[in-house]
């Protein structure tokens, strides 16, 4: 059994990275998808299509478009969706995909961190596991692997 995995989350750090290598060092038959890492990509993606916009709304109307559109095909592919809500960064983009991914029936593995309890805890509460790092992330997925 292969397993494909949107990986759902904040752009601006490694996270993404160190799940998919210690996946692989695991053997983990996991084939991962998820938004467009780029950040300057995703942001002109709607210009590269649609040409320049009249201004700044219009541009990122353009780019969104084109990005809710990877995001819905790619999530409707995917067998589970791992949403990680980083500590940085404004999380308004995963708190849409986790929804997503609950509204779609896609098992959710949330991860966030203690200190996030309390704002999350309805959004935790529909996650089919909610954990606080990416190691318990992969511990969870590795899990569903292992033999009887």
């Amino acid at each position: 059994m292969k397993l494909t995995v949107y990986l759902a989350g904040e752009i601006h750090t490694n996270w993404r990275n160190e799940l998919k290598e210690k996946a692989k060092s695991l053997n983990l038959p996991v084939t991962f998808v998820g938004p467009m890492e780029n950040h300057d990509r995703s942001d002109s993606i709607g210009e590269e299509i649609l040409g320049e916009q009249p201004n700044i709304i219009y541009k990122d109307e353009a780019a969104s478009s084109i990005n809710n559109l990877r995001t819905q095909i790619l999530m409707s592919k995917s067998d589970l969706v791992i949403a990680l809500f980083g500590e940085k960064y404004k999380q308004w983009n995963t708190a849409m995909d986790a929804s997503a991914a609950i509204s779609l029936g896609k098992p959710l593995i949330l991860i966030r961190p203690k200190e996030f309890h309390h704002p999350l805890k309805e959004l935790s509460r529909k996650a089919n596991v909610t954990v606080e790092t990416v190691n318990q992330a992969l511990k969870a997925l590795s899990y569903i692997f292992e033999e009887a």
